[in-house]
């Protein structure tokens, strides 16, 4: 409902949907190499096994899912122990989720909420006729489906998008947190989507983005849009659309000009 006023303008915010500086200079940002972190980090990791008592690591873990399986013990304490041996976090993780399992958010979208508070007089009728004509052309309604990639778990704007399309007439699915790459693009093809949304707020536009086209190419589905919203800065915008993205909707842009956008590229490529 919120976003449904900013977009439509009925709630102001200076320098979003009001007032807005006619040329934005760029904000320098420091660029880190993904790939170089996470070698890095997987060398130290086989160094520290390579290094420590296999045996006690292995009898640590295990003492700590038995005490986890039989309510027994102090979890806390048994895992610190475990960690002093040189176990790793993830391990002490895996070794705890044999018994309780792992959370597994749930992506839910509410609908007629962003279309309740949205002013007409924006397009926004407009555009559900457009989308409905789709419809009527191609005999399904034009689907999409939003995704989070990696270890980015801010959802919050990729279910207002999600929200918003649905209430456009887009069919619209929702990914879960935390999928890979190859798991999104397997979901994307098995919903046989026209369009997969990435929402991106955690800078891993560069690694997770260009991994997300090779995938669905290298999956036979490259015929799939792929658009990007989220937090970009403005210098990554060139190497996105190099890579293979078709739209790029950053802070500030209004659902529906993007909603526009993304059925225009969905009626482009299926001519």
């Amino acid at each position: 409902q919120k976003q449904a006023k900013i977009d439509s303008g009925s709630d102001v915010i200076v320098g979003v949907n009001k007032y807005k500086l006619q040329e934005e200079s760029l904000v320098d940002v420091l660029v880190i190499d993904n790939d170089m972190v996470r070698n890095n980090q997987i060398a130290r990791l086989k160094d520290i096994k390579a290094k420590r008592n296999q045996s006690q690591v292995d009898n640590a873990l295990a003492d700590l899912t038995a005490a986890a399986e039989n309510n027994t013990g102090n979890l806390l304490d048994l895992a610190v122990k475990a960690i002093r041996l040189r176990a790793t976090v993830g391990e002490v993780s895996d070794a705890l989720e044999k018994v309780y399992g792992r959370h597994r958010a749930d992506t839910q979208k509410v609908t007629g909420v962003y279309a309740a508070a949205y002013d007409s007089a924006e397009g926004w009728e407009k555009l559900k006729v457009e989308i409905a004509e789709f419809a009527k052309e191609h005999g399904r309604r034009p689907r999409v489906m939003i995704a989070k990639l990696g270890q980015d778990g801010h959802d919050r704007g990729a279910k207002v998008v999600a929200t918003a399309y649905a209430d456009l007439g887009f069919d619209v699915d929702m990914g879960p947190l935390f999928q890979t790459p190859e798991e999104c693009a397997r979901q994307a093809i098995e919903n046989d989507v026209h369009a997969l949304g990435i929402s991106t707020l955690a800078a891993g536009h560069k690694t997770l983005v260009p991994a997300i086209v090779a995938e669905l190419k290298k999956q036979g589905a490259d015929d799939i849009i792929v658009f990007v919203g989220g937090v970009i800065p403005r210098q990554d915008y060139e190497f996105l659309y190099e890579a293979g993205v078709k739209g790029i909707y950053g802070p500030g842009t209004p659902i529906p000009a993007s909603a526009k956008d993304v059925l225009e590229q969905i009626r482009n490529n299926l001519r």
